[in-house]
């Protein structure tokens, strides 16, 4: 039995980016007929326990995505060695997971969401971020979603890799 690939997507509070990314990431694994397992968490403990933003949700249950069971949590260190990608959502979260990454094998599985985007591959971190729609509406959610959605087909590529 071998074990599926591991993903987890990162943002501030996993309120917002994070379990959108989640959410649409296993969307379309499934869609794809991938074995992926593919959670979320936040850099802090800021949003611990509370639900999905209300935004993000209706955004996600338009394209038939439900997320009502999401849970926000904070990254545990030990997930490290548990996951095979770790994916930022923006730099401060980049930033945040390579300086608590215990060895060079743990931060190499860091990397930014937008990286998979073949628009911005070359890119450096800091310019591949998604920036927080939770200060926005919901036109910033739908940002959030456009630029999420544009990295989906390279991090499937990836998986498949």
């Amino acid at each position: 039995m071998t074990t599926p690939y591991r993903i987890m997507t990162v943002c501030t509070g996993n309120i917002c980016r994070s379990p959108m990314a989640e959410y649409m990431l296993v969307s379309a694994a499934t869609e794809a007929g991938l074995d992926l397992e593919i959670d979320s968490c936040g850099t802090t403990a800021w949003e611990v326990g509370n639900a999905i933003d209300p935004r993000a949700k209706a955004l996600l249950a338009r394209h038939g995505i439900e997320s009502s069971d999401h849970r926000a949590r904070a990254f545990n260190p030990r997930w490290f060695t548990e996951r095979d990608l770790i994916l930022a959502l923006d730099i401060d979260h980049f930033q945040a997971l390579q300086a608590l990454a215990p060895d060079a094998a743990a931060a190499a599985k860091i990397r930014m969401l937008r990286s998979f985007d073949p628009a911005l591959s070359g890119a450096k971190p800091k310019q591949q971020g998604i920036y927080d729609p939770w200060f926005g509406d919901a036109k910033d959610f739908q940002v959030s979603w456009d630029l999420i959605a544009a990295a989906i087909p390279g991090i499937l590529a990836h998986t498949r890799g």
